[in-house]
């Protein structure tokens, strides 16, 4: 328990400022909301200029980004990638900063197991994510609802809210596997963001390709179809199994690899 705890302490700061980023973010682009949806036809218009490519990167479905849910679904694909990020750096820290600052020796002579820590460093992280998702969607209802011009379902926004919290545990799970296969990480965020934004700009191309449907497996950002969970109010089954094996296998190798590998502090 104790060190879940200091976990959680030491996560809280960076916790509030990407909670803040984030809603900032959302409150910036709901904000363009209102005056949009009086000129609904000449912001669809203007869209339908971009090429398809362009839109199909954006996430921008013409028939539905009048809509506050279709409008939000534009602007969600930046507020997902600012909680990749903040998931993976959580992943790739949290294991590996002992031998970062210097602490392996400390922490791993104390009379508890190699699974206790991971666990109780797990569960900090995890907690910090279910926080922070909270949070957000608490605050995005209230922005939607404060700029909404026509009422929209309560139950659709939550479910793509819901998407935020699914790709975080995949990055979480994501870095801490891959955190686990390397002894000395000196920096944590070049790390985090190369694989973040590796992969964001895999899906990015792949919304572009001809075989997007058939490849969408290769990035976690095309797990979750807005449109298609606007239309259907439901998640396309088998991605959502997909992300929880990815997260299933992934905590588990961390606890056999952690369990095994050689610490070593940063010299």
């Amino acid at each position: 328990m104790n060190i879940y705890l200091y976990e959680l302490k030491s996560l809280r700061k960076s916790a509030i400022l990407w909670i803040c980023a984030m809603i900032a973010l959302a409150a910036l682009y709901f904000s363009i909301y209102p005056s949009m949806s009086s000129d609904a036809l000449e912001f669809k218009e203007l869209l339908s200029n971009y090429p398809p490519t362009v839109r199909a990167m954006l996430g921008i479905d013409l028939d539905y980004i009048t809509s506050i849910l279709g409008f939000y679904s534009m602007i969600f694909g930046f507020i997902i990638l600012c909680g990749a990020i903040q998931a993976m750096n959580l992943g790739v820290s949290i294991l590996s900063k002992e031998s970062r600052e210097r602490t392996a020796d400390f922490l791993l002579v104390k009379p508890v197991s190699r699974q206790f820590i991971i666990t109780a460093k797990l569960m900090a992280s995890f907690t910090t994510i279910v926080v922070t998702d909270i949070i957000f969607c608490l605050a995005s209802f209230a922005i939607a609802n404060r700029v909404k011009t026509v009422d929209f379902s309560n139950k659709v926004l939550f479910m793509i809210n819901l998407t935020l919290f699914f790709i975080q545990l995949i990055f979480l799970a994501v870095g801490v596997v891959v955190s686990v296969f390397f002894n000395k990480i000196k920096s944590v965020l070049p790390l985090s963001l190369g694989i973040v934004f590796g992969l964001y700009m895999i899906g990015a191309l792949l919304a572009t390709g001809e075989d997007a449907e058939t490849l969408r497996f290769l990035s976690p950002f095309k797990y979750f179809n807005i449109t298609y969970i606007i239309k259907n109010s439901s998640y396309e089954v088998s991605y959502l199994i997909l992300s929880m094996i990815i997260v299933v296998v992934s905590v588990i190798a961390t606890y056999i690899i952690y369990s095994r590998k050689d610490i070593h502090a940063v010299s």
